[in-house]
């Protein structure tokens, strides 16, 4: 099962994708993950991609492209994937495709998280990250037990420097230019289902699971 999650920064795609991964035993492939660790042990891609980083610049889709492309051929892939956060634009959806299509292969799914901008910004300003662990918890929705202490290994939880009102909301100007052309090639009769994606974190999977059983 080939599935692409799309959907807003804080429209819960990351959450429904471990859950997904969890029950259908297939990898969570994150782009953020996927630079991160690129990045960090220093492989050839990720060397290329931390020097536009540094210099404030958009990472080419072709070094973003041949990252998944790599993880794509792990093993644990063989019997399909969850792709978060790619593609971002229609040049980066077509090279899916071409990759696809060299192995016979297609995406099943494309699921998008609809979830109002005011939701997604509530979201986004309460959430905090553990330092150590990276596990997410939320000021309203997700409040650790301890104050600012991580539930699973005790480490620090801090707010990324980007999850404030006002980057968010300019990310969802991106985001709201880019979608749209990435809604209309999946759908159509193609892949692509509408999440709604407001509401508890139980009821949004059970209508995620709903759109994936048949496949």
């Amino acid at each position: 099962m080939k599935i692409i999650l799309l959907g807003a920064p804080g429209s819960g795609k990351g959450t429904q994708a471990k859950l997904i991964s969890e029950n259908f035993n297939i990898p969570h492939i994150s782009t953020g993950d996927i630079f991160r660790f690129n990045i960090i042990q220093k492989t050839t891609l990720g060397i290329q991609a931390e020097a536009f980083i540094n210099k404030g610049e958009l990472v080419p889709d072709s070094i973003t492209v041949s990252m998944i492309k790599d993880r794509m051929n792990e093993e644990d892939c063989s019997n399909g994937f969850i792709l978060d956060g790619f593609p971002r634009n229609i040049s980066q959806a077509k090279s899916l495709n071409d990759i696809l299509e060299e192995k016979g292969q297609r995406i099943d799914k494309v699921l998008f998280f609809d979830v109002p901008e005011y939701i997604i910004i509530e979201r986004v300003v309460g959430r905090k990250v553990c330092k150590n662990c990276g596990a997410v918890f939320h000021s309203k929705f997700k409040p650790s037990k301890a104050y600012n202490k991580c539930d699973l290994c005790g480490g620090d939880l801090i707010q990324r420097k980007d999850d404030n009102e006002e980057i968010i909301k300019n990310r969802m100007e991106v985001y709201i230019s880019s979608i749209q052309p990435l809604l209309d090639y999946y759908g159509n009769g193609g892949p692509l289902l509408v999440v709604n994606g407001y509401g508890d974190i139980k009821d949004i999977y059970r209508s995620v699971e709903k759109a994936l059983i048949p496949i």
